[in-house]
């Protein structure tokens, strides 16, 4: 399952460098998950300081 990019995200960005594939993006003032290329790495999730990034 890819992951996604919950509410609690606070924008920080530390998951977007933090992606192998670089499928993570700044869009406006989300975070968002391509699923379409995410590897379901789970490297996202070890960065996050508020555990927005989940498995859909």
């Amino acid at each position: 399952m890819a992951y996604i990019i919950t509410d609690d995200c606070i924008a920080c960005q530390a998951c977007i460098d933090e992606c192998p594939v670089g499928c993570i993006t700044l869009d406006g003032d989300k975070v968002v998950i391509d699923k379409d290329q995410c590897l379901e790495c789970g490297a996202c999730a070890g960065v996050c300081p508020v555990d927005a990034p989940k498995p859909e």
